[in-house]
């Protein structure tokens, strides 16, 4: 699996970027952070960590929660790869179904700003 992990990395447009945000699948549990964390980001993806099994193909919505105060990022994707690292606990790999620049420059801009404190 880590071989083709690698050679994904290697194919990627966008580079990504770690961005450990507390993240909702939309319109589940009030709470952020519980269910489902964001681990890194691209211009087109998203790695999470979560508790809910998910499945290949599955189509989510995340809302992301930023350290600024504003409404919380909607990003909706497609999982292209999953795995279970714990009991319960599994990784996944999101597609956006489209790019939406404006949100991810604020979603970046924050990840960027973690990265060099």
């Amino acid at each position: 699996m880590r071989g083709n992990m690698e050679a994904l990395s290697e194919r990627r447009i966008f580079e990504r970027m770690p961005a450990r945000f507390p993240t909702r699948f939309r319109d589940s549990s009030p709470d952020f952070g519980v269910d489902v964390f964001l681990k890194d980001v691209s211009a087109s993806g998203a790695h999470i960590t979560t508790k809910e099994q998910l499945y290949l193909g599955d189509i989510i919505s995340l809302e992301i929660l930023l350290p600024d105060g504003l409404d919380p990022i909607l990003l909706n994707g497609r999982v292209c790869w999953i795995r279970q690292i714990a009991p319960r606990v599994f990784e996944a790999g999101i597609i956006f179904h489209k790019i939406d620049l404006i949100r991810l420059h604020r979603l970046i801009r924050f990840a960027m700003e973690a990265v060099e404190n």
